[in-house]
């Protein structure tokens, strides 16, 4: 085990790592990856919730909502998020040009066992984005599309209790655990509170 390094917990992408691969995606016009990317990241789900939306889970008739609730599977509790320009203007692209309609999933399988596609092949997916990124695919995983945002809110806001909301944690504690928050962060932020 490297010094400092967490064995199981995969790392969230860093700011400019989203940037370059969202770029790359739209360059390359890989419609259907883009929307996935996008709406992963903004939506904070786990893989199993994402892979099983449904177009009129984030669709009003034929508007993109800007807001989505969906049940999560692991928790049975309700989890809302945004649904930002970008993700919305890819997701309309893909939904386009798949012909998808209201009741079909948002991310159908190409293999006709299965209804959407499957986490095995989303892991694929994301594994080929690392790569294409020049970062380890050992340091990342699908989970780590969950953790982006979140970790990007924490570190811009310090407000625990939002990322907890975002992410559907029931417990605070699940929430520091999750983020990987150290002792020094807790410190810094106890410091900076003024009584």
């Amino acid at each position: 085990m490297e010094q400092g390094k967490i064995v199981g917990r995969k790392a969230p992408f860093k700011l400019k790592e989203i940037w370059a691969l969202r770029v790359r995606l739209q360059m390359e016009s890989r419609v259907r990856e883009l929307a996935l990317f996008n709406l992963a990241i903004d939506s904070k789900l786990r893989g199993c919730d994402l892979l099983s939306l449904k177009v009129r889970d984030i669709c009003h008739g034929d508007q993109l909502a800007t807001r989505a609730v969906v049940m999560q599977h692991k928790t049975q509790r309700p989890v809302q998020f945004e649904i930002t320009p970008a993700a919305r203007e890819a997701l309309q692209k893909w939904i386009k040009q798949a012909g998808l309609k209201s009741e079909d999933f948002l991310f159908p399988s190409r293999i006709h066992d299965s209804p959407h596609l499957g986490a095995r092949q989303y892991a694929r997916i994301l594994e080929g984005w690392v790569e294409e990124l020049g970062l380890d695919p050992a340091d990342y995983g699908t989970h780590s599309m969950r953790r982006t945002k979140a970790t990007l809110i924490y570190r811009r806001t310090k407000n625990l209790r939002a990322v907890q909301l975002l992410l559907g944690h029931s417990k605070l504690e699940s929430t520091v655990r999750y983020l990987g928050i150290e002792v020094d962060d807790a410190l810094e932020i106890s410091e900076q509170t003024e009584i």
